[in-house]
């Protein structure tokens, strides 16, 4: 199912990585993670020490672990694990047995669970389809039935006004509200291989979203920083205008150390009234910014770029993870695992920085 291939340098038009010989050069041998072998990686905290230098190996160590333990302790996908991993895991390359688990565990989803029991929610349908068109274009290149299946699903639950119910958890950036949603669905279609999106159902639901986005304003630079990403796959969602303020607006954010805070990307609230860190750089804030700037073509040489990974590189932390403070409480902070999918995506994006 997984298949090693050659992708060149982010453009609006494709799905940018460079070359997956340089992973491949990176990557030591190392003891494979299986969903009967695998070991919880442990609490995401602020105070694991930092790794002596980076390694993409332990990285993928950690993103294994975290995905596969979740799927075998709770048996179900969420955005900041499994969801996120799916988009991360397939940029390393080699036949891995924890990515297979994970994908055939989505498409579980829609051939059973979905077909027995239902989806749990209308979100999880617009998140399995977004991760599983995200995997195909990275995997094969090819829209594989599961995933059009998820993908005519979603248009079944989409809102008249072009929306989707969203989990509104306050557990921000991604369970909180229904914008999200729609960026994410947007997102599905718009990476869905073999020319998903100029099919009739598509188009509908397409234009469905675009009627929801000029209607309501994107409520935080992620939910703008989201459109930006989307926009490199699918025409008609912002101006050209406004991809470059908010492309300026994400420069403006960047920390003297070269990193991004995921909470100075929102105004959301902590769920004790207490002020959030919109000082401290983090995994997912410098991650997911470095990376969808480069999505948007900013090129890898840029200087926000390269102190961007720099900051990555020698903010890794032991375990593989880069951490990141949860944006509702001081608990579980499981938006590390999705800081650290974006972490290794980024740095997929600037090849030529790969190098310790």
């Amino acid at each position: 199912m997984f298949v090693m291939r050659s992708l060149c340098l982010l453009t609006a038009t494709g799905f940018v990585l460079s070359t997956f010989t340089t992973f491949a050069t990176i990557s030591a041998a190392a003891e494979p993670v299986n969903l009967e072998t695998v070991t919880d990686p442990g609490p995401n905290t602020a105070d694991e020490p930092l790794a002596s230098e980076f390694s993409l190996e332990k990285a993928v160590h950690f993103l294994d672990s975290a995905a596969l333990a979740w799927q075998k302790q709770r048996k179900c996908f969420t955005c900041h694990t499994n969801y996120a991993y799916l988009y991360a895991r397939p940029l390393i390359p080699g036949d891995s047995a924890a990515h297979q688990s994970v994908r055939e565990f989505a498409e579980q989803l829609v051939t059973k669970r979905w077909e027995e029991q239902g989806p749990r929610w209308d979100a999880e349908i617009v998140a399995t389809a977004a991760a599983l068109a995200f995997n195909d274009r990275a995997t094969t290149g090819r829209l594989s039935a599961d995933t059009r299946t998820a993908l005519g699903r979603m248009w079944t639950v989409q809102r008249d006004d072009g929306g989707f119910s969203w989990l509104n958890c306050d557990w921000p950036p991604m369970e909180s509200d229904d914008h999200y949603g729609v960026t994410l669905a947007a997102l599905a279609v718009g990476v869905a291989p073999e020319e998903y999106v100029a099919g009739e159902s598509a188009q509908t639901g397409v234009a469905g979203i675009r009627r929801y986005l000029r209607e309501n304003e994107a409520p935080t630079l992620h939910h703008r920083a989201m459109l930006l990403w989307a926009a490199q796959h699918l025409d008609g969602l912002v101006s050209q205008d406004q991809q470059a303020d908010t492309i300026a607006e994400l420069r403006s954010q960047q920390h003297d150390d070269g990193g991004w805070a995921l909470a100075a990307l929102g105004d959301w609230e902590r769920a004790d009234g207490s002020p959030q860190d919109t000082l401290t750089s983090d995994g997912y804030g410098t991650g997911f910014v470095v990376f969808v700037l480069r999505q948007a073509g900013v090129p890898a040489d840029d200087p926000a770029i390269t102190r961007g990974i720099g900051w990555l590189k020698s903010h890794q932390r032991e375990s593989g993870r880069w951490f990141t403070r949860s944006l509702h409480k001081d608990s579980k902070h499981f938006i590390t695992h999705a800081g650290t999918a974006f972490a290794v995506m980024a740095i997929a994006s600037c090849d030529d920085l790969l190098q310790p």
